[in-house]
């Protein structure tokens, strides 16, 4: 077993998104080595609604999954595929674009809206799979309890318990992770695999530092992260997956491998072409 070190640790941005969404970008266009195959995580984490009332009006995806998911909140979505619904506390929405799907996601007023979007890239070969969309309930997702901790299982697998995806294109390991006042906790994975977390609340102690809120970890080469909460708990979304190691050709919310099929892309949604499957 070898201890993955604190590769980087990054807390983001403040940007304006869709149609005016205050949020954190946390990684984006410039991680795209450093994290691949993750593309983007935007968290959000707000008591005013004004931060996040005017939403993500109908636009399109091309080339990746677009994962949602929500400790607090509400957001209504629908998309082209006749899909309408809701994402609400504990829920997940886990769309894959593929070749092309048109969606709008439009936040409500809450007291609190708490949560994040993360993407992930698609191989090549997948880059125009047939649209798709997975409504994750919260009763869907497990829960693991131990003495001093809860994880909630989105993806992947922890301790032989699965979660309701496993990722059909890049296998991924998705946690939500609550650990209890100075509780250590660890994992194992393949050596090859990137692996991050994104702390939601309070702050945990590791590789001989401390690390806030709001903070991401990229962690470097090894087989296992481990780290212990500070006295304050702490709660944390945790990524994994191997790397796809492609060209990224990257245009709003587009991501092909080249710019050519970025331009293919662009004529599409001018002439009206875009949406392959319906």
């Amino acid at each position: 077993m070898t201890i993955k070190p604190i590769r980087r640790i990054t807390g983001g941005a403040v940007q304006y998104d869709g149609a005016g969404v205050k949020l954190v970008r946390i990684i984006g266009y410039n991680d795209v080595k450093d994290f691949d195959p993750f593309l983007m995580l935007d968290a959000f984490d707000s008591d005013n609604p004004e931060d996040y009332i005017k939403g993500f009006p109908w636009h399109p995806h091309r080339g990746i999954e677009t994962v949602t998911y929500l400790i607090d909140g509400e957001i209504d979505h629908g998309d082209s595929l006749g899909n309408r619904g809701s994402i609400d506390e504990g829920c997940c929405q886990w769309m894959t674009g593929g070749s092309g799907i048109i969606h709008q996601e439009m936040p409500q007023a809450s007291e609190h809206m708490l949560g994040c979007q993360l993407w992930i890239n698609l191989p090549q070969k997948d880059k125009m799979t047939e649209p798709a969309y997975r409504d994750i309930r919260k009763e869907m997702i497990p829960v693991v309890k131990e003495p001093g901790m809860e994880v909630r299982v989105i993806s992947g697998t922890y301790h032989n318990t699965a979660g309701p995806e496993k990722g059909d294109y890049v296998a991924t390991t998705y946690l939500d992770v609550k650990l209890e006042g100075n509780q250590t906790w660890s994992m194992s994975f393949e050596a090859e695999n990137t692996v991050f977390i994104y702390i939601v609340r309070g702050s945990i102690h590791v590789d001989g530092q401390q690390v806030l809120l709001h903070r991401a970890i990229l962690f470097g080469e090894g087989d296992t992260v481990e780290f212990k909460a500070e006295e304050d708990g702490a709660r944390f979304f945790l990524y994994a997956g191997k790397p796809l190691k492609e060209p990224v050709a990257w245009a709003g919310p587009i991501v092909m491998n080249t710019s050519e099929e970025l331009r293919i892309a662009r004529q599409e949604l001018q002439n009206g072409t875009f949406i392959k499957h319906k």
